[in-house]
């Protein structure tokens, strides 16, 4: 089920802009069902659970390096992405942001490709953490605390007409991160229950006016 799960996130890859150059050769299902093998080979109990590689590295022959060369930014997101939900599924956390990064390797024949999977600790040594937007992208959250509101000045500036203009903060105390509501006009909340302040949780939703965003963390 949970090889089902990461396959069907990989699958959409093939539709759209990216469907002609994957009629052939090497398909990224492949890749993905060896991150999530590498991932469970490499997993290691630590102080607080299970702990997975996070950041790997996948050498392509010199052809598929030029098939996937156009939208390779693209493909690594969505391989991170579907390594991220893969864990999430099987319970094990991370000590630094997933990193999924192509490279060359002159010396291999087309379709064939090698991964090298290891643990990387993040920055400052804190857990991962993200906000999700709106528009998919993800902000990692580290020393400095995150403003959400309308004001320029904002970390993430909304344009909502229903968000104040310091609606609510995200900082990291300890390994917790934690969300406060500035005293917002229409309120904060998480997972649909209005909150001042709540430690976030993975996959928590924020909505700020009309605006929902998620949490990714430990």
């Amino acid at each position: 089920m949970v090889l089902q799960q990461f396959e069907r996130r990989l699958e959409r890859l093939v539709e759209g802009a990216f469907a002609k150059a994957y009629r052939r050769g090497l398909q990224p299902l492949e890749i993905g069902r060896r991150l999530a093998r590498e991932m469970d080979l490499h997993r290691t109990m630590g102080v607080h659970g299970i702990i997975a590689p996070n950041a790997f590295t996948v050498a392509l022959s010199e052809a598929d390096l030029e098939r996937f060369e156009s939208f390779a930014e693209a493909l690594a997101r969505e391989l991170a992405e579907a390594a991220r939900e893969h864990a999430q599924t099987e319970g094990y956390g991370f000590l630094g942001p997933v990193e999924v990064t192509l490279e060359r390797a002159p010396d291999l024949p087309a379709g064939i490709f090698e991964v090298e999977a290891e643990v990387r600790q993040a920055p400052g040594g804190y857990p991962p953490a993200y906000l999700v937007l709106p528009d998919g992208q993800r902000l990692s959250i580290g020393d400095e605390p995150v403003l959400l509101g309308r004001l320029p000045s904002c970390t993430v500036v909304m344009e909502d007409p229903n968000v104040s203009r310091r609606h609510a903060e995200v900082s990291r105390q300890g390994d917790e991160v934690v969300l406060v509501d500035l005293g917002s006009t229409n309120g904060t909340k998480v997972n649909g229950e209005r909150v001042t302040r709540c430690r976030l949780m993975d996959g928590d939703k924020i909505t700020l006016g009309m605006t929902t965003l998620s949490f990714e963390g430990q």
